[in-house]
This record gives structure tokens, sequence and C-alpha cells, in this order.
């Protein structure tokens, strides 16, 4: 052990950093699936008989802290999907006799908020939560599953617990939630709780881009302009954070700053990976297998000697943002994180990529994969002589896929009154425009019948669009909603189409829309036909499908659609 701190020399790099902090990832395994830890394509998972068991977790977490470790942390994946959690816990609070202070763990939230009790019970000390946005539909965008309420759930269990830190850790994505920032520091004003948001960096897959990262100084800027009394908090020894305080604020918040600003000179930290290999730094593919050193039998000591080689082989520091291997390093999923897999993520945030703005020109096909994917943009419904001829999907595998479109039908002040007043139980016709009124009435509810024909559209499409699959459409949902902007009267169409199948079902959402605006059309022709105007279709979302999913900004942001 050294002299100074009790820390074996094996745990001492070239650069006399300490480490006495490990994580140690339980699981490759996940259920959120979030762009920034998983490729695209996904990932293979290591078979069962790869990972650590229980036993061999606790036999390397035991030599750890025996050699000076005092914090665990344990990620994934999703540690709390791992079989035997409660236990390992259990376990390794019996090490705090040999100097473990602190059993942490980073978790997704999904799963937690019930068990959490029973974890604090048997030794967990710190929490680390992941989340992203506080807004629910962009949660279930990146993450490409539902559960924001149940993180919130967790959060606020974890704040009522015993545990002695909670923090939120929040990846900054420009153009997707970077515009949230100020929300989550005012969650610190009365919670106990940290915030730390952490700079978009580059694995595996992940399609990183230095444009959509945003520095943690831009970051600091805009929070000090909404708050101008900030102050510096202090920070933890070896804390990857720098934290900041608003005065009378109960809780904190920080950066870090991996990619602009970093602190690999006061690193401290080790990682074990679910399929037992030692990794001494995050971006380094470098590694070393404890697993297969304890297959074969080593002693301690010889475990101890192998570690100290690696640790001894750490670099000064990463390399620079645009050096980064993200071709032979692990995606994220797999070296020890809280999330996983989303889409592909392309450099022009695709929430903005509106084909009718001035300024953006294209000549992709939206959603076609082949486009996408292709460096040569080409019209998929065309055959290799020019020829239409319908996509060939045999070979894709079924997989669900949700598609919602919106389209907008401006009417008359006449007409919206029509559409949203209590008809009456008898009808008079002394006037000829009562009489119009009257002769519409008749055909019965505007919106209901727009609704119906809206759904049975979309049960039609491969019939009305010649080149379209036949899809087995699982639910099709219809809204239309009167508004009235400044002296604008319109009705907004939103329709969201799903199914389990292999090709998109946005022109069965898109279908959909327009028939429903036609049938609201057809249905107020006789007081408004003159006025009426349908326009602003177009798709509003889609997930699913090798070309990942899509969300745009709506065509006027003033009248941007529920959805």
């Amino acid at each position: 052990m050294d002299a100074l701190t009790p820390v074996s020399p094996s745990l001492v790099d070239s650069f006399h950093r300490r480490h006495d902090y490990l994580r140690i990832s339980l699981t490759e395994r996940c259920n959120l699936r979030c762009f920034y830890c998983m490729p695209s394509e996904g990932i293979e998972l290591s078979p069962d008989g790869k990972l650590l068991t229980n036993e061999e977790i606790l036999r390397l977490a035991t030599l750890f802290v025996k050699s000076g470790v005092t914090k665990i942390r344990l990620t994934g994946g999703e540690p709390t999907v791992r079989k035997g959690i409660l236990e390992i816990i259990a376990s390794l609070n019996e090490l705090r006799k040999y100097g473990l202070e602190s059993i942490a763990m980073t978790s997704n939230g999904l799963a937690l908020h019930r068990r959490l009790p029973q974890f604090v019970d048997n030794g967990l000390s710190h929490l680390n939560l992941s989340l992203d946005t506080l807004d629910p539909f962009k949660f279930e965008f990146m993450s490409r599953r539902r559960g924001h309420e149940a993180v919130m759930k967790a959060l606020d269990a974890a704040l009522n617990s015993a545990l002695k830190s909670v923090k939120l850790n929040v990846v900054v994505i420009k153009g997707l939630n970077d515009s949230e920032v100020i929300d989550f520091v005012d969650m610190t004003k009365d919670k106990p709780l940290s915030v730390r948001f952490i700079e978009f960096m580059p694995f595996t897959g992940n399609k990183w881009d230095k444009a959509k990262m945003v520095p943690s100084s831009t970051l600091l800027e805009k929070v000090v302009a909404h708050h101008p009394t900030t102050v510096r908090a202090p920070d933890e020894l070896n804390d990857t954070a720098r934290s900041w305080k608003v005065p009378g604020f109960r809780g904190s918040f920080g950066f870090i700053s991996s990619m602009s600003d970093h602190f690999c000179s006061t690193c401290n930290r080790l990682r074990i990976t679910a399929d037992g290999q030692i990794k001494v730094c995050l971006f380094d593919a470098k590694e070393v297998s404890l697993r297969d050193e304890i297959r074969r039998g080593a002693s301690d000591a010889e475990l101890l000697n192998i570690i100290g080689r690696a640790v001894r082989g750490k670099q000064e520091k990463h390399a620079g943002m645009e050096d980064i291997d993200v071709v032979t390093n692990r995606p994220m999923i797999l070296i020890g994180h809280s999330k996983a897999l989303m889409q592909d993520y392309h450099a022009m945030p695709i929430w903005n990529m509106n084909p009718m703005r001035s300024g953006y020109q294209t000549t992709l096909r939206c959603f076609s994969t082949s486009a996408i994917h292709n460096s040569a943009p080409r019209l998929t419904h065309l055959d290799g002589h020019g020829r239409a001829a319908m996509v060939d999907v045999g070979d894709k595998q079924p997989s669900k896929r949700t598609a919602t479109a919106v389209g907008r039908i401006y009417i008359s002040p006449t007409a919206y009154g029509l559409i949203t007043e209590t008809y009456p139980a008898v009808e008079t016709a002394s006037d000829p425009l009562e009489s119009v009124k009257a002769k519409v009435r008749r055909k019965g509810d505007v919106l209901t019948i727009a609704q119906l024909a809206a759904i049975m559209g979309a049960k039609k499409t491969s019939d009305l669009i010649p080149l379209c699959h036949p899809l087995s459409l699982s639910n099709v949902s219809v809204t239309l909603t009167p508004e009235v902007r400044g002296e604008k009267y319109s009705v907004l169409c939103s329709a969201t189409t799903s199914c389990e199948g292999k090709t998109g079902v946005e022109m069965e959402a898109l279908t959909a829309v327009s028939v429903g605006l036609l049938t609201v059309w057809d249905m107020l022709k006789a007081v408004a036909g003159k006025e009426m105007c349908i326009g602003e279709i177009y798709v509003a979302r889609k997930t699913g499908g090798k070309s990942g999913d899509f969300l745009r900004e709506p065509l006027d942001s003033e009248l941007q659609p529920s959805m």
C-alpha cells in the first residue's frame, strides 16, 4: 500500500494518479434505446457464459477494495435488469470493513422506484439517474420507449430516501435538448439535487458530430444570463463535474466537459466491463481480460499484477475530440452506461430538415432507406430501367413502426361556428344563409365523420397509391381540432398510424390526414367552398425501420400541432 494514501502501487499510474474509484458494469442489456449509447444497427450481446458471474464480480470488487478502492459504482447497460442485483449490493456492503465508503449506481430509473428502498436497505448510498429531457414526448423520441413518468417517480423516491447523494445526468445535444438547460437548473431550487450536464461524447456507432456538441462554457453562459447570481460551488475531490449553485437553491448543477475541457489530470477511475475486461480510460480501446485470468485459475496476486500493468499503461490524457478512436473502441452500452439504442443521428438536426424553408436543398426522397444510406440519391420505386416497380421488402425483418402526419384546412368564421356550436333541436330556414347552414347540419357532425373517413382512408392507402405495400395496421388514431389564431380559422388534423411490419406507415398517416381534410371540405363546401384552403400536410414524426426515427419542426411555429 502507498505510504501517503491507502492505495496499492498497482492502482497508481505513471503520472502518479491514484485510482480509488471502480465502475463495474453488471450487464450489457438495457430497457431503453438511446442513440448515444448504442449504434443504430444494434450490438451483438455477449453470451451469458462470457459475462462475469456474481462470484467473479465480488472477487474482483474485494481485490480492488483491499487494494485501496473506496468507491464502487454499478453501471450497465441498465444495472437494474441484472438478476441478483440485490444480492450483489448486499455483498458489496460487506466490503465496508475493508475500507469501501460508497456504493453507487447509475440507472435510467425505468424500473427503479419500487425497488429503490430494498437497494438502499442493502447498502446503496449514492444514485445517479439518467434523464435527458423533461418532455415526455421527446423522452419517447430519444429513447424509443415510454417511461418518462416512471423515471420521475424514481427521482421522487430517491429524493425521499436515505441516499446520501442523488444526481441527475443530462447528455446535452445541440438542437435536441439544449433548450431545457434552464428548466433542469430550476429543478434544483426546491430539491436537494445535483444536475450534471454532460457533453455529447464520441463512441462507436453513435454518429458523433462536433456540431452537435454544446461546450459546457456555452451552457454556463446561458445559465448565468438567466440566473446572474450563480456562484461556483465546491467540488468533491477528483469529481468530473465543475459545480455551480444559484444562491437560495437547495441543490446545485455542474458540467462534465469531457470534450471541451477534459479532467484527465485528476482521473481516478477504472472500469470493468460486463464481460470482465478492465478499461483504464473510457476513450481508450485497449482492454485486458480479467475474466479469462480468473477462469485460468489466477491468484489474487497475479490478478493484481495484471491490473497494475494495465494501470501503468494509462495515458496522460485522452485524444482530442476529433482523434478519439471510434472504430475499435466499444459502443458506450458495452463499456458501462445506463442508456441504449436509438437511430442514426445525422449531422443536421432532423427536426429542422424542412424542405419548404429557403436555404435548404435536398434531392433525397423522404423516409427512403436507400436514399439515406447510399451516397447516390435515387427514387426507390423505379427499377434499373426507370420503370415503376414496388420496392422489394421480402428480406426485411418486421419491426414496430409508427408515423404521425398533420395537416390543416383553413375555413371561414361561419364554417368554424358550425363545427363548434351545439346544433339546434329545430332547424329554421327563414334566411338564405340559415338554409345553407341547415343543409350542412343535415350531413351530420363534421369532425366525427371526417375522423371516420380518415381512419378508413388509412386502411385503404394501398388501394389508392399504386406502389404502396398493403399493411396490417395495428392502430389508427385521428384527431381534428378547431383552432383560431388571430383572424385565421382552421381545423388541424393529426393522424398516427402504427403496425408491426417490414415497411413504414408514413403513407397511411398522410392518406388519413388528406382524406380527413377532404371530408371536412365536402361537409362545409355549402357555406365555405370559396374560402377554404387545404395545406401544410407533412409527416411530423416517425419511429422504427432502418432509416431510424424522424421528428420534424412544424412549417409554421405559430401553428404547431399538439401531438
